[in-house]
């Protein structure tokens, strides 16, 4: 394992919580948003990820070793499950019973993403933080 792996682990996980934070955002924008260029009302959108894992040499084993260099977003899913219809026979987007689709966006829980989103980008940042502290230190150390 390199001395820069830290870094690169918690660099991969900034990425991450800034695209999460970026559709949470789209989300929160488009809470009453009824009519997109597909049709229907805006969607949920939700991050995909998973841990971004490597094949490397190992030193003791002589041979390939499966390790964890943090996480990558693998998509960006829309969920078409719990829209609320509400009745409003005047909008111009009302079905022939006059009910309107909305978005299944609750505001509440967006908030909740975003405040646990902007947690974890603040541990990553201070764990970067750390590793370069560590880093510098050892380069003093060295001379």
């Amino acid at each position: 394992m390199s001395m820069f792996d830290s870094m690169k682990i918690n660099a991969s996980g900034l990425s991450l919580e800034r695209l999460k934070l970026d559709v949470t955002s789209s989300n929160i924008a488009n809470v009453n948003t009824v009519r997109t260029e597909e049709g229907g009302p805006y969607l949920k959108k939700q991050v995909l990820f998973e841990e971004s894992l490597m094949r490397e040499k190992s030193g003791i084993h002589q041979g390939l070793e499966l390790n964890s260099f943090g996480v990558k977003a693998t998509g960006i899913a829309e969920d078409p499950l719990n829209t609320k219809f509400m009745y409003e026979p005047t909008h111009p987007d009302a079905n022939a019973e006059g009910y309107v689709e909305y978005p299944n966006v609750d505001m509440a829980d967006e908030m909740i993403e975003m405040m646990t989103t902007l947690r974890t980008y603040d541990a990553n940042a201070t764990a970067l933080n750390a590793s370069k502290e560590m880093l510098k230190k050892a380069l003093e150390i060295s001379r």
